[in-house]
């Protein structure tokens, strides 16, 4: 045995050569009545496509298919759960290789980085990261060790080696993976080069595989007006329009959808504070886009300019057919600091209480019994769930509720999501799962644990006669694959 200290001055004891074992009924229940049964359902659905509608995967992966450059490139660098955390308990963002807006020095040896998070792999015991990774370990790359200070540089190198092979270049993992269908989140005013490669290529046998998703987030947020107006010039060269009225910029818009959606897009993506929705007339909106283009646009500006944007934006979606999904409650870049310094995008976005029945009455009112539009909504408030999102999903056609979310993607997560919400809206006016993830390599380990819990929350309804077993088979694969599918109005390919 081996003590480790790390830099924070936690002790810890490593035992040399522990076996990494991922026991088969993890995340069952101890109950035998309900374990037997979730084990049978999940053993019918763990081999099952993944569909895989929302993420953020970066194209370029796909579309260059070379291989990876080494672990920490691949498994630690692009997942914010594993820094936040680490920033949680005093490590330097710097000492595990996130660059920085100013280019100063950060850690650039991988072997480094991969220790030092190995080092302080205790602080991921009981989350959905650690299950994650040890997923990982176990079912892609076939690591046998579990990862501490005195594994890390073996299954480092053990990692390394493999990553050299054919086997495990990004497309050849993505059919490993059984992946069916994979869209990313994208620029409004991006060329999608990379999505024209892919469709280009040979692996793509003549379908789709690889969909981008319409994401047109800063060109509503007025009030920034550096960024906005950045995003104003790059939309009036892709559309090759001067952009001078709020008219001009929803005819872009309109056409930028048409784009995505000859590249294969079903689906907009959107970003907001608080899904606030309301109807401006045309005046209103001109002298709201006037301010912005002038750079007075205030704070509460914003707030009117992006509800009344996000009605537009459902009218576009009765109209060309791509589902709507609204990802409020998110007070982005909350450490000013850290968002100086780094960048968004580094774990400091923490979820606000959100309100939806009022918010989103004007939209709902409208378009929500339209049978040309689909809605999916998302939340980080967990206390809406029964309150709110369940009565309205069980109410409107066109609103599909989306699995848990970001820090409620996880194991007890995924269990209080079913059981606030399934008794008033069932699981037909449920998505199904997406995994949301930048992370190529984590995409089967969240299904597969997203496949677990289901199947141990039907295993307790059949446990108590609450449904029987066809019925859960029946329950367990659309929660796997089929409402992704049918919500994001994805073909569903031969047999």
């Amino acid at each position: 045995m081996a003590s480790a200290v790390n830099p924070i001055g936690q002790s810890s004891t490593v035992m040399a050569g522990r076996p990494l074992h991922l026991h088969a009924d993890r995340f069952f229940d101890s109950d035998p009545a309900i374990r037997n049964v979730a084990r049978a359902l999940y053993e019918e659905t763990r081999d099952l496509p993944l569909v895989c509608p929302h993420g953020h995967v970066d194209p370029s992966l796909l579309a260059e298919n070379a291989p990876f450059p080494e672990p920490s490139a691949l498994l630690i660098i692009p997942d914010h759960y594993i820094f936040r955390m680490l920033h949680s308990q005093g490590v330097r963002m710097e000492d595990v290789g996130v660059p920085t807006r100013d280019g100063s020095a950060v850690e650039t040896d991988p072997r480094i980085i991969w220790q030092r998070v190995a080092d302080f792999w205790y602080l991921f015991r009981g989350t959905p990261s650690g299950a994650w990774l040890a997923h990982e370990l176990h079912d892609v790359f076939g690591v046998r060790e579990r990862l501490d200070s005195d594994s890390a540089q073996r299954i480092y190198d053990e990692i390394a080696e493999k990553l050299t092979s054919p086997e495990f270049l990004p497309r050849a993992l993505f059919e490993q993976f059984r992946i069916e269908m994979l869209a990313t989140t994208d620029s409004a005013v991006d060329s999608l080069p990379h999505h024209q490669k892919i469709r280009s290529s040979s692996w793509s046998y003549g379908r789709q595989r690889v969909i981008p998703s319409f994401r047109p987030d800063t060109l509503f947020r007025i009030a920034q007006h550096a960024a906005w107006s950045k995003e104003v010039r790059a939309l009036e060269v892709v559309t090759s329009e001067s952009i001078t009225s709020c008219d001009a910029l929803l005819s872009a818009l309109a056409e930028r959808r048409q784009f995505f959606l000859s590249m294969g897009a079903t689906a907009t993506d959107h970003g907001v504070m608080e899904p606030y929705t309301a109807e401006l007339s045309p005046a209103d909106a001109e002298r709201l886009f006037q301010r912005a283009l002038s750079g007075e646009a205030t704070p509460a500006d914003q707030r009117q300019f992006e509800a009344h944007m996000l009605m537009q934006m459902a009218r576009m979606s009765v109209e060309d057919g791509l589902v709507m999904q609204l990802h409020p409650g998110s007070l982005r870049d909350h450490n000013q600091a850290m968002f100086e310094h780094f960048g968004p995008d580094k774990g400091a976005d923490i979820p606000l209480a959100t309100e939806y029945t009022r918010n989103l009455r004007p939209l709902l009112n409208r378009f929500g019994s339209n049978p040309r539009f689909r809605m999916v909504l998302f939340t980080l408030d967990e206390s809406t769930y029964s309150r709110e999102l369940a009565p309205l999903a069980g109410h409107y056609p066109a609103l599909r509720l989306g699995p848990p979310w970001w820090f409620h993607d996880s194991i007890e997560g995924n269990r209080r999501y079913r059981e606030q919400v399934s008794e008033t809206a069932g699981i037909y006016n449920t998505a199904g799962f997406n995994d949301d993830t930048r992370a190529f390599c984590s995409i089967p380990a969240r299904h597969d644990l997203a496949r677990r819990m289901d199947a141990n929350w039907i295993g307790g309804l059949v446990a108590r006669h609450i449904v029987d077993m066809d019925d859960a088979r029946d329950m367990a694969r659309a929660l796997a694959v089929d409402l992704a599918r049918e919500t994001y109005r994805f073909p569903t390919p031969p047999a």
